[in-house]
């Protein structure tokens, strides 16, 4: 982003009646804490911002002489401002937050909102099943985590698996097993589905793997060698054997995942915090430490950080010497990461949750707060005593941790430097490529920063279950938020070009129809570039639509295989009449096309397999049974293990499902046959 973006374009300045209108407001203000808001001629909020000090802090913005620099160019554009004034500075910190998260504001440090959190869950079940979780949380049965990445959650499962030997697998193979499957044989599951364990075996095994995600890993340990001790005593040595060797291997995964410090004490729950700047983007590492045990690390990359940098500290009585880059990103970062927008208290977390090892409420967007922060960077002391009054519980923050914390925190900051490292990397290189290819066809593109591709194939499986895909690429990106997928009906089987045809004509028409209608409010933008896996008739197609659609011809190019269909020998083809063109084996340009096509190509590839798939199973036919709702068709499946088992099932054994009359299972056996 340059400087340039940030100049107010015309029309965008307020008048100097409602300038005066802001000064005025500015004025009124209470010397009191709170919240305040800036919008602009359009009403968009532009910042968000909390002060001790209302008056004090927000007249600050209009008593300075910014010049040409960001806060100078954000001021400009300010034609209204909102405050809320609030009780303490804590209240102010919560309701900045929940402000810069639902409003997104243009000069605020942001950060993406990940509810994606991978949880280990323990279902309910005589035999209960350790599984990888996402998603909304179910009270009946026990979760664990949240874990910084899916990789540590398997991980878990695979400790589990080791150590405690509890099952994985599906209750629909689980209920119609009749020997042990593989894991059995490679000691990684006690066989419940074949009874070789007793009920009371696998619950005490179950409660083993509970302590150990709990952090209890000592009183496990010594829980364990009384028990191996007594088979010992009584003669029973191969039971005495299996428990020794779960000691060893539970020894081992505690030996290379404990946190302690220099007294020996085990750190149970702690995030690690490191912030890296650089090149006008951050990198926020973090990593957790669940139950004494390291689980790996996870980045973040916030947007509009020197747009928010130029702004300065937050805090109307910080020093004359303006807050580092990096504090202000960390402290962004701990308030949108870890507040929910409420203060709770100690007891809102219901105490099987607390028991079970959850960190914080399920469902929370990032799973509460840890008692223990280890931090790259000091931050505010307000800012930690609003996390200790969001969480309920006494947080404590340490910014130079001794050995082995120290330990940890430097693999933290190395970790967030080699990811920034990357992503600026990244970014170089697909800009390179992005230029590189608007060079290459002489596109005359002004701005190579909004340069917009879109991309189309076709995939069916011999005529059947034909999809077409488009892929935007936009921003040196692909936005697969924009993606799209689209049915073919009505054609010959197999028919590329009447495919191409068809997706062309939908995807453009819309637009050029809006484009005529000259809507401010929905702008319909025409990408720069169309690309169309196929060459010359691919591309006559194409050019046809664009005729009939009146557009120009210039943005349509094929993407034509090479001799022997080789990568690296692709010609691109266009539709305007110009000859073809041959980039070059290494060529950053020709990198970019293949790239785009690519994702075009697995994109509808997996649409039209889900899609074929689902025809030849005839889970469609399922769904539209009259009376068979999600919870009734969940229900079947699992008891036949699928689609086609239900399809096989007579009408009496449809009968044995609950919530299934007789005349429903007439209907369904009547339609799956």
């Amino acid at each position: 982003m340059t400087d340039d973006d940030n100049v107010p374009a015309p029309g965008d300045e307020p008048t100097d009646a409602t300038r005066a209108q802001v000064l005025a407001d500015v004025a009124a203000l209470p010397n009191l804490p709170g919240v305040y808001r800036y919008f602009d001629v359009r009403d968009a909020v532009l910042y968000v911002g909390k002060a001790r000090d209302l008056k004090k802090r927000v007249s600050s913005y209009f008593q300075k002489n910014h010049g040409g620099t960001r806060i100078g160019h954000m001021v400009t554009k300010i034609a209204r401002l909102q405050t809320t004034v609030v009780r303490s500075e804590a209240e102010a910190l919560l309701l900045e937050n929940n402000l810069i998260k639902t409003l997104a504001p243009r000069y605020n440090i942001l950060f993406r909102d990940d509810k994606s959190y991978p949880y280990l869950k323990i279902e309910s079940h005589k035999f209960p099943r350790v599984a990888y979780y996402r998603g909304s949380v179910d009270q009946k049965h026990r979760y664990f985590g949240p874990f910084p990445s899916a990789w540590a959650v398997k991980e878990s499962i695979q400790t589990i698996q080791k150590v405690f030997r509890l099952r994985t697998c599906e209750d629909s193979v689980f209920n119609n097993r009749t020997r042990p499957c593989l894991l059995y044989q490679i000691k990684r599951c006690s066989g419940p589905c074949v009874n070789f364990v007793s009920a009371e075996d696998y619950t005490l095994d179950v409660n083993h793997a509970e302590r150990f995600l709990q952090g209890q890993q000592q009183e496990l340990m010594d829980d364990l060698q009384a028990q191996m001790m007594v088979h010992a005593e009584a003669l029973r040595f191969e039971q005495a054997a299996e428990i020794r060797n779960r000691i060893g291997a539970l020894s081992r995964v505690l030996h290379q995942q404990a946190v302690e410090d220099n007294t020996g004490v085990t750190t149970k729950d702690a995030d690690i915090l490191a912030v890296k700047v650089e090149g006008g983007r951050a990198c926020v590492n973090l990593a957790m430490v669940r139950g004494g045990r390291h689980l790996g690390d996870r980045p973040y990359f916030p947007k509009h950080v020197e747009d928010a940098m130029a702004l300065g500290p937050e805090d109307d009585d910080a020093p004359s010497t303006p807050a580092s880059p990096e504090v202000q990103v960390l402290e962004a970062f701990i308030a949108q990461h870890y507040f929910d927008g409420a203060p709770r208290a100690s007891h809102a977390m219901p105490a099987t949750q607390e028991r079970q090892g959850i960190s914080g409420r399920p469902g929370d967007s990032f799973g509460g707060v840890p008692p223990l922060l280890v931090l790259s960077h000091a931050v505010g002391r307000a800012l930690i005593d609003a996390l200790s009054l969001q969480g309920g519980c006494k947080v404590s923050a340490q910014h130079q941790p001794r050995e082995p914390r120290r330990a940890w925190l430097d693999m933290c900051i190395k970790g967030a430097q080699l990811k920034l490292a990357q992503l600026l990397a990244e970014e170089g290189s697909q800009q390179a490529r992005t230029r590189a290819l608007v060079e290459a066809l002489d596109l005359g593109v002004d701005d190579v920063d909004t340069f917009r591709i879109e991309c189309f194939d076709i995939s069916h499986t011999a005529g059947e279950s034909t999809q077409a895909s488009c892929v935007v690429f936009e921003g040196h990106k692909m936005q697969s938020a924009q993606y799209r997928r689209y049915n073919i009906e009505g054609i010959t089987g197999g028919d590329d070009y009447a495919a191409m045809r068809q997706v062309l004509t939908r995807r453009y028409a819309r637009l050029v129809e809006a484009a005529s209608r000259a809507d401010p409010a929905n702008p319909a933008r025409l990408p720069d570039l169309v690309l169309v896996d196929g060459g010359r008739g691919q591309v006559s197609v194409a050019r046809e639509v664009f005729e009939e659609l009146g557009i120009d011809l210039g943005r349509i190019v094929g993407v034509e295989k090479g001799e022997g269909r080789k990568v690296g020998l692709e010609e691109l083809v266009f539709a305007d009449g110009r000859p073809k063109v041959y980039l070059g084996r290494d060529s950053a340009a020709l990198m970019l096309v293949a790239q785009i096509r690519d994702e075009a190509h697995r994109f509808a590839i997996t649409g039209m397999r889900a899609r074929r798939a689902s025809v030849r199973t005839g889970s469609s036919k399922l769904e539209d049974i009259a009376g068979i709702g999600p919870k009734k068709r969940a229900k079947l499946l699992q008891r036949f293990g699928g689609v086609r088992g239900v399809g096989n099932a007579s009408v009496e054994d449809l009968l044995g499902v609950d919530g299934i009359s007789k005349e429903l299972a007439e209907e369904i056996y009547r339609v799956l046959h």
